[in-house]
């Protein structure tokens, strides 16, 4: 999630939950090796578990940036192979990619002999030509020459060192839909990840796309290896202490929104004093109270007062709604 999963959003989301693997957002292997690879791989130990995910086709630059990734301490490699942005396939990777899985494999392959951590690969069931004419039309149907190649492209990749399968189930249309279309429009299909899962039982399968409550997932993992959550997490992110609670019943209790804020408190200090900025921080926490009493207040307290001249990180404090306060006072 590209200017969203950054590293003060990784360390919020981590409060949640001890043990989820949390992602980097996408990090071009270019910007790595020919950037400030130390600014861009920078995280906080506390957000361990964390993959990295990359994005490009080039073997070399990717095997060199995944190098660089498992020297920062990542704990897996992710490519990105799923990303239907424009601005990502021009820049020849993404979601196109998967047009070419001997491509594809040789990055894999390049990466594995790189790291000693986990390569995986993200990717959709398919991807479609936006400007070909009927693309829409072809988007509802997924007859068995699209499995066929997913199941192709999954089969080099594997072959190529890949340890673990990010499935998003839906196909991507790349051009003529913008990214929020390209999550809605295309229908959701558990069932190919499933088909997916039986035609490589030995290789991990991750499904993700649209799962948002505790029930289904648990449910998807019935039959599948895991499940990622995205946005759902980022806008509602106490689904996770939620699914926590719902796979290890005997984990203990859920921290209090009020603990995680406290916890932000602490880490927005630390941050401030080494000279950050409290919005940069705030932003990622503005769907912590979702559904709650006073959701809309706290929401406008985090997000107006972060940028006022002179705030500090008491602020967060101050956003806790009346009623979670009158919570505290009890």
């Amino acid at each position: 999630m590209m200017d969203w999963t950054d590293r003060h959003c990784r360390y919020f989301l981590r409060g949640f939950s001890p043990d989820v693997l949390l992602y980097s957002e996408m990090i071009t292997a270019a910007a790595i090796v020919r950037g400030d690879g130390a600014r861009l791989l920078a995280f906080d130990p506390e957000e361990h578990p964390v993959a990295l995910q990359l994005g490009g086709s080039e073997p070399r630059e990717l095997a060199a940036a995944a190098r660089a990734g498992e020297q920062a301490g990542y704990d897996e490699i992710n490519l990105n192979c799923g990303c239907p942005s424009d601005r990502v396939a021009s820049g020849a990777f993404g979601a196109c990619l998967m047009h070419e899985p001997a491509r594809v494999a040789e990055c894999v392959a390049a990466m594995r002999a790189a790291v000693r951590v986990p390569v995986t690969v993200k990717m959709r069931i398919g991807v479609v030509n936006g400007a070909e004419p009927g693309a829409h039309g072809s988007v509802a149907q997924f007859d068995e020459s699209d499995f066929e190649a997913l199941c192709h492209f999954v089969s080099s990749v594997r072959d190529g060192g890949c340890q673990a399968a990010i499935v998003h189930a839906r196909e991507a249309v790349l051009g003529g839909l913008s990214p929020k279309d390209n999550r809605e429009i295309p229908p959701l299909r558990y069932e190919i990840v499933r088909r997916l899962k039986a035609a490589f039982p030995s290789l991990p399968i991750v499904v993700n796309g649209g799962l948002r409550e505790p029930p289904a997932v648990l449910e998807a993992l019935s039959w599948c290896d895991g499940v990622m959550l995205g946005r759902e997490a980022y806008h509602r992110p106490y689904v996770l202490a939620e699914l926590r609670c719902a796979l290890r019943p005997g984990a203990g209790v859920a921290p209090t929104r009020e603990a995680l804020i406290a916890r932000m408190q602490r880490y927005a200090e630390r941050e401030l004093a080494a000279g950050g900025h409290l919005a940069a921080i705030t932003r990622h926490m503005l769907g912590l109270y979702s559904g709650e009493p006073g959701a809309r207040d706290y929401r406008r307290t985090l997000s107006e007062g972060a940028r006022a001249p002179g705030v500090g990180p008491e602020l967060l404090r101050q956003a806790i709604p009346a009623a979670a306060r009158a919570r505290e006072v009890c």
